[in-house]
């Protein structure tokens, strides 16, 4: 089945500020953060419970937040992309606010969430990114968190040559599109 994504705005007259594109980017990265773990699953890697599917999701999200940052470096100030990726990242711990507390019960996710941002925006900013996407320690990086994420156990010991050969190029191929059509 097909993941339907919002890629266009319903009304292409009117301006968009970057703080309505950055939530319209967040909404399309949490589904497709949400196709990938649940891709992982249906490869057959196991997750033990919601919360560690949860923080698949996080890995997700971060490395989609930092790729749009990326993507928009030659498009954007830096003040511009400041803004949207901040709006981008508030946007993306209200969603795994709300579904984490849907899912584990009452607590702080939202604050969980940026910490874990500021600290991997950190690492991934050691890593490369060009005009044709990620590179190879980008990717990566993002195959390593989720490996450690779910554990080493047999059935996982393969996902981050899933997540680097596979799912996040499909991912950053979504992705490239969503921002281009939001932008235009």
């Amino acid at each position: 089945m097909a993941l339907r994504l919002k890629s266009q705005w319903h009304n292409e007259d009117s301006e968009r500020t970057l703080s309505e594109i950055g939530g319209a980017i967040a909404f399309n990265a949490w589904r497709l953060g949400m196709d990938k773990a649940v891709t992982l699953h249906s490869k057959h890697f196991t997750y033990r419970d919601d919360e560690q599917r949860l923080a698949v999701i996080a890995e997700y999200l971060i490395f989609q937040a930092l790729a749009v940052e990326r993507m928009t470096a030659s498009s954007l100030t830096d003040d511009e992309r400041r803004e949207l990726v901040t709006a981008i990242v508030l946007k993306m711990a209200d969603h795994f606010d709300e579904n984490s507390q849907a899912l584990l019960g009452a607590g702080d996710y939202r604050s969980k969430f940026i910490s874990v941002f500021n600290q991997r925006a950190s690492e991934y900013a050691e890593h490369g990114y060009t005009d044709e996407g990620p590179t190879y320690p980008f990717l990566r990086h993002l195959g390593y968190e989720i490996q450690q994420t779910m554990g080493e156990s047999q059935e996982n010991r393969w996902v981050i040559d899933q997540v680097m050969d596979v799912d996040a190029p499909e991912l950053i191929k979504q992705l490239t599109r969503i921002v281009k059509n939001l932008f235009t």
